[in-house]
């Protein structure tokens, strides 16, 4: 069992940034592909970016050029670096952990709330 804690959320002005963080508890943290997601009351939640063990990267359209996603396998650590903030970001924020060699383990976090607001 992994588990994963986040940190980071918060109130944030529009064109604003916030850093979440998410930390996981396990001694193979390279053998997991990490992501975030996001989910808005009333919407399903959906992916905002992902980065594999070896670095490779994607992202939702809707926040390419303003999101970046990294991870730093020496802490067990993937952080999610928010610029430019919009409204429209306003969810909750979740970690994702998917062990790439065995795909029936996947972990998610409790979630961290961004507030994009004036």
């Amino acid at each position: 069992q992994v588990q994963l804690v986040e940190s980071g959320g918060g109130l944030v002005q529009p064109g604003g940034s916030l850093r979440l963080s998410c930390v996981a508890s396990t001694s193979i943290f390279s053998n997991y592909a990490m992501a975030w997601y996001r989910q808005a009351p009333g919407k399903q939640r959906e992916l905002v970016a992902a980065i594999t063990g070896g670095g490779r990267i994607n992202y939702a359209d809707s926040v390419k050029g303003r999101f970046t996603i990294s991870r730093d396998n020496a802490k067990n650590t993937v952080y999610l670096q928010m610029n430019s903030l919009k409204p429209e970001d306003t969810a909750v924020y979740y970690c994702n952990a998917r062990n790439v060699f065995q795909t029936s383990q996947v972990y998610w976090g409790q979630g961290t709330q961004v507030t994009v607001s004036s």
